[in-house]
């Protein structure tokens, strides 16, 4: 372990200590305080924030497109990225107070696979039991780090469960790729019983508190995984605010939890599910909604004004989302999205 410094969060006056060997947002999540974050791997920016005082900043490799040479040099920095080798005062610039203070600590466990079944021809819904600790907290929305047996890598992964659920179980929806350094290995190598390495909780793709504003969900592929977390946990606890989910695919072959989510709008008065197809074929016998995702929703909805909006999938419906969103209404800040980064090999939450 290297020299600890204190670093203090402005303007919300949250002081953490952050080890030299660790960066400034992993100190502070092991300290239970929840910073606006997205890959962690210094791709998305959703942690940039700002060196207000103290400038011996030590960054890990990192995305110029996340953080461009001109920002670094008038003082922005990534906090996914950054060690501190001194005291620090940064200012936030993407916060939520009503999450910042609510951090669950960082845990390591040892998982053992129970199941890892097709739900589509490129999508596996894996379930693991915990072993060591027998219960994990987290919120829904959040992810874990999967550490890849033989390598110094790690993958994450969102839970698509809700928190508590009998036996320790936690359930995600992997796409897998050919090329994929994890998604390979649990589509060739991993077997009921077999044991993972996970770390966790991570995320601030969560719920937030705002009892009078409609939800708009827009996600594809393993990007249902989340927003499925979500929505379970609005029908266990009785959430009826209005809400959509618009879900794109390619043809009716890539839809999964239809049954589910179908059954969801009788649980969840107020609830409607959208899926969408951008490439249907004969076979499909398809008479609902059809084009990208981001071209359904725009069709279908004129006023999102007041509304929260949860994004989640391939970084380009990402990209198209956020910019549309804002366009019908819903805040900037009332947009929460995860956004699926590569690290040389295309697995993400």
């Amino acid at each position: 372990m290297g020299e600890k410094h204190l670093v203090r969060f402005e303007p919300v006056g949250i002081e953490i200590e952050a080890d030299e060997d660790q960066t400034v947002l992993r100190a502070a999540a092991e300290q239970g305080v929840l910073l606006m974050h997205g890959c962690k791997e210094g791709q998305c920016a959703s942690c940039k924030s700002f060196l207000l005082e103290g400038d011996d900043v030590e960054l890990d490799r990192y995305s110029t497109f996340a953080l461009p040479d001109y920002e670094k040099e008038e003082g922005f920095t990534l906090l996914c990225r950054a060690h501190a080798y001194e005291d620090l005062t940064i200012e936030l610039l993407n916060y939520d107070e009503e999450m910042i203070r609510s951090g669950l600590p960082i845990v390591r466990a040892v998982v053992e696979v129970v199941s890892a079944e097709h739900v589509t021809h490129d999508l596996r819904h894996l379930i693991v039991r915990l072993v060591e600790p027998a219960e994990l907290k987290f919120f829904p929305g959040q992810y874990l780090d999967f550490a890849i047996p033989g390598t110094a890598e790690t993958r994450s992964f969102s839970m698509a469960n809700v928190p508590g659920r009998a036996g320790g179980r936690l359930e995600f929806v992997i796409k897998i790729y050919p090329d994929g350094l994890f998604s390979r290995f649990l589509d060739t190598q991993v077997h009921p019983g077999d044991r993972l390495e996970v770390s966790g909780p991570f995320g601030a793709f969560t719920l937030r508190d705002a009892p009078g504003a409609d939800l708009v969900f827009v996600g594809g592929g393993a990007g249902m995984a989340p927003i499925l977390s979500l929505l379970r946990s609005m029908a266990e606890r009785g959430i009826d605010r209005k809400a959509t989910f618009y879900y794109g695919a390619r043809a009716r072959r890539d839809l999964c939890f239809e049954q589910e989510l179908r059954a969801l709008e009788e649980t969840l008065p107020s609830f409607r599910y959208v899926p969408a197809l951008s490439e249907p074929g004969e076979e499909d016998e398809w008479d609902g909604a059809t084009g990208l995702i981001t071209d359904v929703l725009r069709r279908s909805e004129s006023d999102l004004a007041g509304a929260d909006a949860y994004v989640c999938g391939p970084p380009p419906m990402v990209e198209a989302a956020l910019d549309l969103l804002p366009k019908l209404g819903v805040a900037e800040k009332r947009v929460f999205y995860d956004k699926f980064t590569t690290t040389g090999e295309p697995d993400g939450p």
